[in-house]
């Protein structure tokens, strides 16, 4: 399976090619970065809102790891592109440690309280561990 990162970064205009020097140095330290794994790519991109139409064209799913805010904003506005039938991909939630436990809590309020569908609940899947949650994004 190879991995693509979308990173944005305002002071970075593209993808680093090793035969432009007009290329920032972050472009060829994200290069480099690249470059240490094999299979794995790294777009960069001019602002958030590329990140996430380059992110949801190029994936397969979408596996949320513990993170702050930008990953809940990542993962809010892709779990909406899906009820609203922008694409149709799977969205795991890897549960380190219960990270993720206090929000599966909220989601199960809101249905119960009548502000989630059942269904669209269902749009986010929990995973305990690594496998599992590459297994719920994989082509079948």
């Amino acid at each position: 399976m190879s991995s693509i990162r979308v990173g944005s970064a305002p002071d970075s205009w593209g993808v680093w090619f090793p035969d432009d020097p007009e290329q920032t140095p972050a472009d060829r330290f994200l290069a480099e970065v690249a470059d240490d794994r094999p299979g794995g790519e790294i777009r960069v991109v001019d602002t958030l809102a590329e990140r996430k139409l380059l992110m949801a064209d190029l994936a397969a799913g979408f596996v949320a790891l513990p993170g702050g805010l930008g990953t809940l904003d990542e993962l809010a506005e892709m779990v909406t592109w899906t009820q609203l039938g922008v694409h149709d991909k799977p969205l795991v939630l890897l549960d380190v440690l219960g990270y993720w436990s206090k929000l599966a809590e909220l989601l199960d309020s809101m249905v119960a309280n009548g502000f989630l569908r059942p269904e669209n609940r269902a749009l986010l899947q929990f995973a305990a561990d690594p496998a599992t949650a590459v297994d719920a994004v994989e082509p079948k």
